[in-house]
């Protein structure tokens, strides 16, 4: 609780300035080119995710079992090998956005001209070429908040930028900057924090351990391999919604739906700090083989997470038209999405703890199977009832994909709980 307050502090000042930013956006540029930043920025993200292996799940997972015994070198190489491979993935991901951004131009923004706005957002892939197993590392020397801090130094950055945009009329080009110059910040800013903490408590030269001292070479492979196709299989169902869109209808109704989703999304702010801080505790109880005291932390945190999303979900519900007022009048009619959307995220943000269970069990398969067979079902879903009823449509069935796959995923977990508590 009290990592996650530290991060929350930072993160709501950040979430402040996240607002006035994408508000400022909505208003300078009009649904069309808000919902084409939208798609440019999407689609580096998503094909970065689509390559990336997750490397801080696997820094927790493994990472902290190995500090946990203290065999610091076995750490050393474990970040080492997850270091050099994301560097790797993040040099492809570029490259394919290189290659692709005339397609995705044509087929997904279908806005002339553009591909080089792809191209120029792709950069921000290299910038964060550590990003992950950064994450990882201080997750797991608990100095997660810090993360916090560097997010609300690219959050002022961004927002001033942007804020200078709007008053002096500027492009949409500038926005993109100013959005590639906090992702920038953020990618190099937790990359050369967690350097500096792993130094301090692996000692110098900890780089030069040798990858190939890990055992369980193959269960790490297996692990890394199952999360990249899991966050394959997350960003394709669920955090491309604004692509699907894009290609389903047009550059406005995109911009009309990540209107709605930013403000569901505010529901990740108080929700992330908790993410991040009881995945390395739940792995920590795991471990240490204690059963009854992680069944009760889930209940506390699930408790804890059920409430606040609840009243948050209240305000959204009460005051939704208005929030979207602020980012313009024509945004208004992007009510009922936000109402369908609303439904699946606060499911989805009360049990967040539902993959990291699984993944700190030796399950990591189960969620990627759980979400395909749900994913596959949207889509099937989606091609005849988003051209029909539009982008509310989407967004319903982004709220079904929730309720099914994170609600199979808490059944898994707590029944493997029971399972190992009576051996």
């Amino acid at each position: 609780m009290r990592s996650s307050s530290v991060l929350f502090s930072s993160n709501t000042i950040s979430l402040g300035l996240s607002v006035v930013q994408s508000i400022l956006a909505a208003r300078l540029l009009g649904p069309a080119g808000f919902g084409l930043v939208g798609i440019v920025m999407g689609y580096a993200s998503t094909v970065n995710g689509l390559l990336s292996f997750r490397m801080s799940e696997l820094v927790v997972r493994y990472g902290g079992e190995y500090l946990e015994k203290n065999e610091k070198e076995k750490a050393a190489a474990l970040v080492k090998a997850a270091s050099l491979s994301e560097a790797a993935v993040s040099a492809l991901a570029f490259l394919f956005v290189v290659i692709t951004a005339s397609l995705a131009s044509q087929y997904i923004a279908k806005t002339p001209a553009t591909a080089w706005l792809f191209i120029l957002y792709g950069l921000g892939l290299l910038a964060n070429f550590n990003i992950e197993t950064s994450t990882g590392v201080l997750q797991t020397l608990d100095k997660i908040k810090l993360q916090g801090v560097i997010n609300l130094v690219q959050s002022v950055l961004t927002a001033g930028i942007i804020t200078f945009a709007f008053f002096s009329h500027g492009s949409l080009q500038l926005v993109l900057y100013a959005y590639l110059a906090g992702k920038t910040v953020l990618g190099l800013g937790i990359f050369l924090t967690a350097f500096h903490h792993l130094t301090r408590r692996l000692g110098g030269g900890w780089w030069n351990a040798p990858i190939r001292i890990l055992p369980r070479f193959r269960e790490m492979a297996r692990f890394a391999i199952s999360s990249n196709l899991s966050a394959t299989a997350i960003l394709v169902f669920r955090e491309s919604e604004i692509l699907w869109v894009g290609y389903f209808l047009t550059s406005e109704a995109a911009g009309y739906y990540k209107a709605a989703y930013a403000i569901v999304s505010l529901l990740a702010v108080p929700a992330n700090p908790f993410i991040l801080t009881t995945y390395p505790e739940i792995n920590r109880l795991v471990v240490q083989k204690a059963w009854p005291r992680l069944k009760d932390f889930l209940r506390k945190i699930t408790s804890i997470s059920a409430a606040y999303n609840l009243v948050l979900a209240a305000a959204f519900v009460l005051f939704g038209k208005w929030l979207l007022w602020i980012y313009g009048g024509e945004y208004v009619v992007a009510y009922p999405a936000l109402i369908a959307l609303l439904v699946g995220q606060v499911f989805n943000y009360i049990l967040f703890w539902n993959r990291p269970l699984l993944l700190s069990l030796g399950l990591p398969e189960f969620p990627l199977k759980a979400t395909v067979a749900a994913g596959l079902a949207k889509m099937a879903l989606a091609f005849p009832l988003v051209p029909l009823y539009g982008y509310v449509a989407e967004a319903a069935l982004l709220s079904f994909y929730y309720l099914v796959s994170v609600g199979v995923i808490v059944w898994r977990g707590v029944k493997e709980i029971k399972v190992r508590e009576e051996e």
